[in-house]
């Protein structure tokens, strides 16, 4: 396993558009997930201790953000025949388990992961309105153990941010987790 850190943001850069199958059986667009003042963009996957450590953090957090007019959706973009806990089967499974607030997608390609430019998982894009990016850094201190209950929230902080001004916070911590399993 891998570690590696999210690159600094690349603000104002555009969403680029998919469209992509769901653990509910839908195709979804960026369109279909976008939120009227935000789109939180999160690389994900089933089998990483850095995500499994989060999971119900990142489930509160979209949740919460909701009420702020920024929607998620997650997307697994992961090689399942390198990591079998990966497979669609077990996609639904882990939605249905943390009963996800958003939709989860499969990038069976990795086109969309490599046109996202998204290098491990968790790996966080937050759009504004405009779907500009305006943010791209880590959920909160959690590593591969979930941090205090008391830290800080850095994405709910920075997207209600975003939500509210049309702007992130200049200031971002990278993200850090396993790297994307990419076919040969």
């Amino acid at each position: 396993m891998v570690s590696l850190e999210t690159p600094v943001c690349d603000f104002g850069r555009p969403a680029i558009d998919f469209e992509l199958r769901g653990v509910d059986g839908k195709r979804w667009t960026l369109q279909d997930c976008r939120g009227r003042k935000g789109l939180l963009v999160m690389f994900i996957c089933n089998h990483c201790p850095y995500v499994k450590a989060v999971l119900d953090r990142i489930v509160r957090d979209t949740r919460e953000l909701q009420a702020h007019g920024v929607n998620s959706v997650a997307i697994m973009s992961n090689d399942p025949a390198e990591y079998a806990e990966d497979s669609f089967e077990n996609m639904v499974r882990v939605a249905g388990e943390f009963q996800f607030p958003f939709p989860y997608l499969y990038d069976e390609t990795q086109e969309v992961a490599r046109a996202y430019g998204a290098v491990c998982t968790p790996d966080f894009f937050g759009f504004n309105a405009d779907l500009q990016l305006q943010y791209r850094g880590r959920l909160d201190e959690s590593r591969k153990q979930a941090a205090s209950s008391d830290v800080r929230r850095d994405l709910f902080e920075a997207m209600k941010q975003v939500a509210e001004t049309g702007q992130g916070p200049e200031q971002q911590i990278p993200s850090m987790g396993c790297s994307i399993k990419w076919r040969e």
